[in-house]
């Protein structure tokens, strides 16, 4: 029985004097539901901890601190391309936190996560017993050997190279992904929380971040959904006391900052992160309770960088510390703490402490000598070895999969299917093949607001898809950073195919990190290797009279930011197939629908929702031979339209794929040779539009065929107002094709 010294934390230091005048209003003091709890440490604590976890704590202790001197050694002789954020001083708050996980529990982490990082996958290694006496095992000196490696930029790193020092990530032993994006990694860490609970097991995700990220929306956001959805997830709060040189005072009114838990009724402690131990007992009360179906907890670690924010200085060299502070932490380091308790308790000898040190030194220069060796050029200086680098031709692979996954499923191009055909509206088909996935594929888990209300959201998209029940149709809070993000774990973790749905396409700015930072980014930042099935629905609404910020395309932000498949289908049959790939691949798909499209009588294959239109397949919808005109979603109907008021002899192309990789350029070249003029068509506002990467594209591979510069129609460079007047005019219709058909004419030659 622990004799651990834990109180209540006082919510209200600074209370007002009562009020007795006997005409005031009558007040009662709320409290909040969720316990807030400052543990530390006693003697007795000490004694009654196993040897073999103490033990263990000073030797991972030891392992990272004498790695991350390395890497600041290394960062000064400048071998370390970009920022090194050393952990030095704050080891104990990761290794008493993780010492005691299990390899199937999970942790990500922020920018400064080595510690975390090596805390995690030294536990992996070695399960979770390191006798500081034995000599550096294999295992752990392959683990040093490949980090190091990682973060010098090297193809033997865990991501290949890539990730480097901010960006380090070993699924095996549980460890996610460090994050360079301050506060980003958290909602992801919850997505691999969600995974956890809904997959049955009894595991938890810890997040680690600091007394920056913890002012950041991201953070907060995710707080408020892992407590009312009750996930096993831990938000770690590093407090160093400085986001770079602010201090943590200046930016927030309450320092403490385990108040945050309080607000979202998350049981909370407050802990002596120089304390490893105390750490690991607050941790362990924490795993008990998310373990048990609790709930999340937020752990506040008071720690200390000795360093700078980057490289080998102390903060006191800049300025925004003194050293006398510096000095008086270093008196806390909890290295020394450990080995002090240890030599009290007859466990070990300052002799030993030392061995092990020269332990880890010698593991780390075998670590670096397999890296570096003599630049031959430069006397007395080392190099990275030429042979570890990664080779150039490495640099876009993973950016997306292969979409080898689709290989086994059915095609069927709509456009030659000859029956028999159901009538169906454009937004039946879209529930429609909802339904069907989500009966065959119980992976598949819809996240979005009001999706579970109104019979099947704002538009009926969802409609019929309660039967699933709320664990996987699920209504989120107005909150897309967090449900976006947690999707994006989710996805990450591999267990569940999250669908996420923005109402508007212009909500996708509020979660712009989870969609681009971290979902688009993940599989190639971490080596090219990860999946990532991750499905974003969202609708374009022009016309609708929302106005400025609900009415925009977003296909041309997508396209040109790494990662994403697009499609954007103008039928619903080609819905279907479009969705079913999406739902199939590995990688995250924008599928893009249309307001004008949902009410159209249409028809699909009767009795068919599995086939799917595989990427690189665009659908021409009339042929012709005097221009190429090139759109998609609800403007193929506009230039139909067009084409036959104009009378001009036009090849429609629907484009059906949008991004680079998929998109269809065997369709496109051929049709462009032979009618040696292109017109891109699209309905949204120039600055963000998706033509013109397509124009610069196709001038670029087509030249010599072009008779003409490539013409674009799109919208006006202001975004669709509500008045209907000025939004018909921001906008383009099939007005905007025939006028733009007509430059083609007269480019021909022909006079009107």
């Amino acid at each position: 029985m622990f004799a651990t010294q834990s109180q209540e934390i006082d919510r209200h230091p600074s209370r007002p004097p009562s009020m007795e005048m006997r005409d005031m209003p009558q007040q009662n003091r709320l409290e909040t539901g969720a316990p807030w709890i400052e543990l530390s440490t006693t003697d007795e604590d000490w004694e009654a901890a196993d040897p073999a976890l103490l033990g263990t704590m000073l030797a991972e202790l030891h392992i990272i601190r004498v790695f991350e001197e390395v890497v600041l050694e290394l960062a000064g002789e400048g071998l370390v391309h970009g920022p090194a954020h050393s952990s030095i001083g704050q080891e104990g708050g990761a290794v008493g936190s993780i010492v005691g996980l299990r390899s199937s529990d999970a942790v990500n982490g922020s920018h400064r996560g080595h510690h975390q990082f090596l805390a995690k996958a030294l536990t992996h290694v070695s399960g979770g017993v390191i006798d500081p006496a034995a000599a550096i095992t294999p295992k752990i000196q392959r683990l040093l050997q490949k980090t190091l490696a990682e973060i010098l930029g090297l193809a033997q790193g865990f991501c290949r190279g890539r990730g480097g020092s901010m960006h380090l990530q070993w699924f095996e032993a549980g460890a996610l992904g460090t994050n360079a994006i301050v506060g980003g990694g958290v909602p992801m860490g919850a997505g691999n929380a969600w995974a956890q609970k809904h997959s049955g097991t009894t595991d938890l995700t810890m997040s680690y971040f600091g007394d920056g990220s913890s002012q950041i929306g991201s953070v907060l956001e995710t707080m408020n959904l892992a407590a009312a959805w009750k996930l096993p997830f831990c938000f770690f709060i590093e407090n160093n006391l400085y986001a770079v040189s602010t201090r943590v005072d200046e930016i927030t009114a309450d320092p403490r900052l385990s108040v945050r838990g309080q607000g979202f009724g998350i049981p909370s402690w407050r802990v002596d992160g120089m304390d490893p131990l105390a750490v690991h007992l607050a941790t362990q009360q924490a795993a008990e309770q998310m373990r048990n179906g609790g709930g999340p907890a937020v752990i506040e670690a008071e720690v200390y960088r000795f360093f700078h924010q980057n490289g080998p200085f102390p903060g006191s060299a800049f300025g925004y510390r003194d050293k006398d502070e510096e000095a008086s932490w270093r008196a806390r380091d909890p290295l020394r703490k450990v080995a002090d308790q240890m030599i009290a308790l007859g466990l070990i000898n300052e002799a030993a402490v030392a061995s092990l040190r020269k332990q880890a030194q010698d593991a780390m220069s075998e670590a670096v000598a397999e890296l570096l060796e003599s630049d031959p050029e430069k006397a007395g200086k080392r190099r990275i070895r030429p042979e570890l680098w990664p080779d150039p031709s490495f640099v876009n692979v993973g950016v997306r999969g292969d979409a080898s996954e689709l290989n086994s499923l059915a095609a069927l191009e709509p456009t030659t299917f000859e029956g028999p055909w159901r009538p169906v509206k454009f937004v039946e088909a879209v529930s429609g093949v909802m339904d069907r996935r989500m009966e065959t594929d119980d992976r598949i888990v819809i996240f979005g607001e009001d999706v579970h209300h109104l019979n099947g959201g704002t538009n009926g998209a969802t409609k019929g898809l309660a039967k699933y029940g709320d664990n996987r149709l699920v209504g989120t809070p107005i909150s897309e950073n967090a449900f976006t993000g947690i999707g994006g774990g989710m996805a990450l973790d591999g267990r569940f195919r999250p669908v996420v749905e923005f109402m508007y396409p212009d909500f996708m700015w509020v979660a712009a990190d989870q969609v681009f930072n971290q979902i688009g980014k993940a599989r190639h930042m971490f080596g090219g290797e990860n999946s990532v099935p991750f499905v974003l629905r969202t609708k374009v609404a022009m016309g609708s009279g929302y106005g400025s910020q609900h009415l925009m395309d977003p296909a041309g932000i997508f396209a040109t930011s790494p990662g994403w498949r697009i499609v954007a289908p103008s039928t619903a049959a080609d819905y279907i197939g479009l969705m079913n790939a999406a739902l199939a691949l590995q990688d995250p798909v924008l599928v893009i629908e249309h307001v004008d499209l949902y009410g159209i009588a249409d028809q699909i294959p009767d009795g068919d929702l599995d086939y799917i239109i595989p990427p690189g397949h665009a659908a021409i919808r009339r042929v012709g031979n005097d221009v190429t005109v090139i759109s998609y979603l609800s403007m193929v109907g506009h230039c139909a339209e067009a084409i036959e008021q104009t009378g001009m002899d036009a090849e429609l192309i629907d484009l059906r794929w949008l991004d680079r990789a998929s998109i269809d350029w065997g369709t496109i070249e051929a049709s462009v040779k032979k009618t040696n003029a292109v017109l891109i068509v699209e309905q949204g506002a120039q600055g963000s539009s998706y033509g013109g990467w397509l124009a610069d594209e196709i001038q670029r591979r087509l030249f010599d065929w072009l008779d003409q510069p490539v013409e674009r129609v799109s919208g006006e460079e202001a975004s669709p107002s509500i008045s209907r007047v000025l939004e018909r005019a921001a906008i383009a219709r099939t007005e905007e094709v025939v006028a733009g058909l007509e430059k083609i004419r007269i480019g021909m030659g022909e006079v009107n």
